[in-house]
């Protein structure tokens, strides 16, 4: 399922079973290079044995780390002929849990053996610099990434979590859990909200525990790394993380996270989660994700949800394989195939990095 080696291609995908044509130049634009990158990093890896790093929650709600073949994290082989790569595009398993315009997720894999073409994953992808500003003064050992969430990605968990709950029966346990929180009757006012955000946090973290054999990979950050943050790549240049959804609601739980006085962004992002779920388990069976963060902004601005520095990303990511990825940058001519580094656009840094190295495709 390799591009041809005398056309621009990326390792695993082709017009054949991607929606994106490597073949023109539109699709090496940074928008597209920073999905389509790491999904052909994620089947080079598959092909080798490499297997990326997963974060994943135990029963008390930490983050720990496992590992996950590329066929689990895709749930299909991703060098399978009936492995469809769709960017850019609505999962399926997810729209009927939200109402409004079905909101975009970076990759869907589908499973073209089947009549329907069926949805297996959505999955975001976050291509992160390793360094980052907060860490490239530290020793190589402390190195690590700064990860942004948007708003979206609090619509997928709380999809995600919603899934887990289909029959009656699953939705009074689910209603059950949220039920911790006393009647708030104007959600929108932070002085309603900043006393019960314990219970609420409560509430979300017993989810996480119940459903701790359930989670399913959500986000996907492969790491490239500088030297000293510097525009030259490291000789072990590349990896990649996974991060659970119940990982990914974890970043919100961080000591720094909470605030007595206000609601800072995590905070938010949780009542969020909360507020999605409980009107899912109400009469109409679905929420409006894009209400919730619009009329619950709590006086900070929505572009983001969250962001965390590489200091504080460095307690979830630390491994081996952050300090050294096992992918070295002489590898990347195994990946970016029939001249595709020429189309590229340098207008992002890991774009600029390798139209910078031409050494890397002697």
């Amino acid at each position: 399922m390799n591009a041809k080696r005398n056309e621009p291609g990326l390792f695993g995908q082709d017009h054949n079973n991607s929606s994106r044509d490597y073949s023109q130049e539109y699709y090496w634009g940074k928008n597209q290079f920073n999905s389509s990158f790491p999904a052909s990093l994620v089947a080079y890896m598959s092909h080798k044995g490499v297997m990326p790093v997963y974060l994943c929650t135990d029963s008390e709600n930490n983050v720990i780390h496992k590992t996950i073949s590329g066929t689990d994290l895709f749930r299909i082989d991703p060098l399978s002929q009936y492995a469809f790569y769709n960017f850019e595009s609505s999962f399926s398993a997810y729209d009927r849990f939200y109402t409004g315009e079905r909101e975009k997720i970076d990759l869907v894999m589908l499973d073209t053996s089947t009549p329907s073409n069926s949805a297996l994953i959505g999955l975001e992808i976050k291509l992160t610099a390793l360094p980052d500003s907060t860490t490239k003064h530290l020793s190589e050992e402390k190195y690590s990434c700064e990860i942004v969430v948007r708003p979206p990605t609090i619509n997928f968990i709380a999809c995600s979590i919603c899934n887990c709950f289909n029959t009656n029966d699953e939705k009074e346990i689910l209603r059950e859990m949220l039920s911790i929180v006393p009647k708030i009757n104007h959600w929108e006012e932070p002085d309603e909200v900043l006393p019960h955000y314990q219970l609420i946090l409560k509430s979300i973290l017993n989810i996480s525990t119940y459903l701790q054999r359930n989670q399913t990979p959500l986000i996907i950050q492969p790491v490239w790394k500088t030297q000293g943050g510097k525009s030259i790549l490291s000789e072990d240049c590349l990896d990649v993380f996974v991060w659970s959804n119940l990982a990914v609601i974890q970043m919100c739980n961080r000591k720094d996270s909470y605030n007595s006085k206000r609601i800072t962004r995590p905070m938010r992002a949780i009542i969020w989660i909360y507020l999605m779920l409980l009107d899912y388990v109400s009469v109409y069976g679905q929420f409006d994700y894009r209400r919730i963060v619009r009329l619950h902004s709590y006086n900070i601005a929505n572009d983001k949800a969250y962001a965390l520095s590489g200091i504080q990303t460095y307690e979830f990511l630390n491994c081996a394989e952050l300090s050294h990825p096992r992918i070295s940058k002489n590898e990347i001519k195994n990946i970016i195939l029939g001249g595709g580094q020429n189309l590229l656009s340098p207008e992002r840094r890991f774009d600029a990095v390798i139209v910078n190295s031409p050494d890397l495709f002697e």
